[in-house]
């Protein structure tokens, strides 16, 4: 996935969920944040981060902020943080193959009273694909939710359930970065989720953790990356 009219500037503040102060030349510049997340590890004040600039000139903000700079030992780590953008890239992997030869690629997929974000016909059969996108990182592992989401546990037990049912599932964490060596539940912040993950592995969910090449106006899905689901009982679980 591209964007447009990308221009670079510095993180100040962020007053509320949806908007960030920057100052970009020197000019101080209200931006909208792509991202209702807390991501507080990523938006510090000095961090630099990128805008993509709006060509309407009727927003209440000129631009979007999309990607951030966070700095690690082994230097700066560039991360896509517009929680649109992992949806685009996976459709593009998609279609790609990355999952194999589809046809009928259908995104925001209603069955019943839930939506999926794809689904497809795969020569195994039907095929659901929900999406995730991973901007948590902490010494090389990437984890997931930075927040409790009762809506991803939800996803997750509907997705096991179906599976039940004969349909191909699959769950895709889409990490907003290159470099994470692992992928894991966030259990300090929401042990629900993993075990919902874990539970949906065990119905024959299929997991995947992809990670992007991301530059400030790009993200392409790359490569995969393992997933652990062990809680620290001593009981390991990857899958």
């Amino acid at each position: 996935m591209q964007y447009r009219a990308i221009r670079p500037a510095v993180f100040l503040s962020r007053p509320n969920r949806f908007v960030a102060q920057v100052k970009q030349d020197g000019q101080l510049v209200t931006a909208h944040v792509k991202n209702t997340g807390r991501c507080a590890e990523l938006l510090v004040p000095g961090a630099r981060v990128y805008l993509e600039y709006s060509q309407n000139a009727s927003r209440r903000t000129p631009c979007d902020l999309v990607a951030v700079e966070k700095e690690t030992p082994a230097g700066p780590l560039l991360i896509n943080m517009d929680s649109a953008a992992p949806n685009m890239a996976a459709k593009e992997w998609l279609q790609a193959g990355g999952l194999g030869k589809l046809s009928q690629l259908r995104a925001e997929y209603q069955l019943g009273n839930s939506r999926f974000d794809f689904y497809a016909n795969s020569e195994a059969g039907r095929m659901l694909v929900e999406v995730k996108g991973c901007t948590l990182e902490q010494d090389g592992v990437a984890l997931f939710p930075d927040a409790p989401t009762l809506r991803g546990v939800k996803h997750l037990k509907e997705l096991a359930t179906l599976a039940a049912e004969g349909w191909q599932c699959c769950l895709l964490v889409v990490i907003q970065m290159k470099g994470p060596r692992l992928f894991r539940p966030n259990w300090a912040t929401h042990p629900a989720f993993g075990e919902a993950m874990r539970e949906a592995a065990l119905a024959h969910v299929q997991l995947y953790a992809m990670d992007c090449l991301v530059t400030p106006d790009s993200m392409k899905l790359d490569a995969p990356v393992s997933i652990d689901l062990s809680t620290g009982d001593g009981k390991s679980f990857v899958v």
